[in-house]
Parts: C-alpha cells; structure tokens; sequence
C-alpha cells in the first residue's frame, strides 16, 4: 500500500514535503500540570528573593539550571522577584524606623542617667550602665549561653537523709539558715 504525501506548511511557513517526525501526534502530546509548574515557578522565585545563585536553586530543586534561568529571565519571573523585593524591603524599611524610636528613647534614659545631678546613682552605677549600654546598642554585648546537665541516681533514704542534713548544715553556715525558736516572732 503507497502512502499518498502531500505537501504541507510546518510551524514556520516552509512548504516541506515529508511527514513531519518531530512533532508527536496530537494523542501521544506531553501534557503539564499547571499547577505544578506554577507552584515550581514560584519555587525558583523565592529562592532567589532570598540570596540562592542559579546552581544552587538548581540543586535544591533537582533542576537544570537553565529552567531556573528561564524562569528567573521572564517577565512573569522578573515581576514577581521585584514584587518580593520591594515587600521586603518595605518591612526592612518598617523594622529600621522601630530601631531609631528605640535608640531615640534609650538615648533618653542615657541622658537622664548621666545628666542626673540627685546623687541617686553613684559614678560606678554610671560606668556599669554606661558600658553595658554601649555594648548593647553596638552588638559587641557578650552573647549568653545557658549550659545544663544533670545527673540522675537512685538513693536509699538514708543516703537521702544524709545528704539533707549535710545541705541544711551548709546553708547554716553560710547564713542562709537561720534558727528562730518557736517562742520569738519576727
């Protein structure tokens, strides 16, 4: 059986003769979940509003880096990371105005402090205050770290006893305990 060919136009205007075989058939066509590729899209968006480099989103995605590329090059891309960076620098803009109302007021209480002339504080109160809030304002304040550990064991109650009476000496002695008789009141 001879398989008629016609002439026809492909997707550029050019008359060719045979059968086209780049192109699937329209039954066996890949299709796409939009959704997908939007939620994909917004993906590679964030990521790059947040610092990533192309390789990297890439990477984190398990992408070609040219769809990364594309996506962050088109308009739709381009549009979206201005929207994200403007947002972000609105709230940068926002946070930064909170900070100069909180350094205008703790410069207040600095200049209440030091401008004291009552007597109140003492020159050493000044210099702590005075160090601690420099440090402070200026991020050089020592970080606090909080460090736990313990230990768990199984007494007997006289052990128990013992140690009991061992800590109620201890605190005797320093002056942290001290013995009021039943008959005197505070």
């Amino acid at each position: 059986m001879a398989t008629e060919i016609k002439n026809r136009n492909n997707l550029y205007g050019f008359e060719y003769i045979d059968e086209d075989r780049r192109r699937k058939p329209e039954g066996e066509r890949k299709t796409y979940n939009i959704k997908q590729l939007w939620q994909r899209n917004h993906e590679i968006v964030n990521l790059a509003a947040r610092g990533f480099k192309n390789v990297e989103i890439a990477e984190i995605l398990n992408i070609d880096p040219q769809t990364v590329s594309n996506t962050l090059n088109s308009d739709l891309g381009q549009h979206k990371l201005s929207d994200i960076r403007l947002e972000r620098d609105e709230e940068a803009k926002k946070v930064s105005e909170k900070i100069r109302v909180l350094t205008d007021k703790a410069l207040n209480i600095y200049h209440e402090i030091f401008d004291d002339e009552s007597g109140e504080l003492g020159l050493k109160d000044k210099g702590n205050f005075a160090t601690s809030f420099l440090n402070e304002m200026s991020g050089l304040r020592a970080p606090t770290r909080i460090q736990s550990q313990s230990i768990s064991t199984v007494l007997t109650a006289e052990e128990l006893a013992e140690f009991k009476e061992r800590g109620i000496k201890a605190a005797r002695a320093s002056g942290l305990i001290v013995n009021i008789e039943s008959g005197e009141s505070k």
